[in-house]
């Protein structure tokens, strides 16, 4: 059309502000500019993590009243609240029910998966927590990684990044703790935190701080491992779910090169030097990746 402007920017939403670069017309638009949302960087209503920090909270305390600590403890803590007091801190430190409440409630009990068939666990015990203190850092951490991943890759491929690191962080359990029951909602989040690590290695030239973002992630890692050590916590939950998000990042948070995206959404006619989709280290990564999750 005539009145078409000669430019065209491309408006890129992002959860990392002034970390990261954006694509942009090499020219300044004039101010009447059309502007397009880029599918490949578009910004998503975030509300599959919110659920998920809501469905696990509702699972908290559905433990919490199943457990009725009143009944099989003569010393409970906060017991004004009545069913829903947590177990003696020396059995429990972190405001939480007892093994067998954690139990009824499908925490991981290997003999019970091997030799009972009750391979539900394997993904039951991902909704369990063992107490106030590992509910509220999970969801914490949740809340801060899992929306802003949301916002940029969308609830699909973020519910399958958390749903099957979970799954892969019960499977490491299983194979490592065999006479300890164990509750793994850890695993799925420490999925996440691999996904976070792989996205910043395959699409590293988006960051323009990347020694920031490697240390809030080491930071993050840290901190959840060292949670890990305290009574009902599985660090092997923790591996596991962190190896197979890492791998699944590769695969289901790669980001098209933006010289590609430039290319594909500049004006018709613009001269523009043909750009790979993808580098090809991201294109071996994604392979390796696969090849792995596979035998995995």
């Amino acid at each position: 059309m005539a009145n078409a402007p000669n430019n065209l920017q491309i408006r890129v939403h992002s959860r990392r502000g002034s970390n990261m670069i954006h694509p942009l017309s090499a020219e300044s638009p004039p101010p009447a500019a059309a502007y397009t949302e880029v599918k490949h960087f578009k910004k998503w209503v975030p509300w599959l993590i919110p659920f998920f920090v809501v469905a696990n909270t509702v699972v908290f305390f559905v433990t919490m009243y199943v457990n009725n600590c009143p009944k099989n403890s003569l010393s409970c803590v906060a017991g004004f609240l009545g069913r829903l007091s947590f177990q003696p801190f020396k059995e429990n430190p972190l405001l939480g029910p007892s093994s067998s409440a954690l139990e009824k409630m499908g925490a991981l009990d290997v003999d019970k998966v091997v030799y009972q068939h009750e391979g539900w666990r394997l993904i039951t015990c991902m909704w369990l927590h063992g107490g106030v203190f590992h509910l509220l850092a999970n969801m914490l951490s949740l809340v801060v990684i899992g929306i802003r991943l949301e916002q940029e890759f969308g609830f699909v491929r973020i519910g399958l990044l958390y749903l099957i690191s979970g799954f892969g962080g019960s499977l490491l359990s299983s194979l490592f703790i065999q006479s300890n029951i164990s509750v793994g909602a850890s695993g799925a989040l420490f999925g996440l935190l691999g996904g976070m690590l792989s996205e910043l290695i395959t699409n590293w030239s988006i960051y323009a701080n990347k020694v920031a973002a490697l240390v809030t992630l080491v930071l993050i890692i840290v901190i959840n491992l060292a949670v890990g050590i305290l009574p009902h916590m599985d660090n092997f939950a923790h591996i596991g779910g962190f190896l197979t998000g890492f791998l699944l990042g590769f695969v289901f948070l790669i980001r098209p090169q933006f010289g590609w995206v430039n290319q594909r959404y500049s004006p018709v006619g613009s001269p523009a030097p043909p750009s790979p989709k993808f580098k090809t280290y991201q294109c071996i990564l994604w392979v390796v990746s696969l090849i792995l999750l596979i035998i995995w």
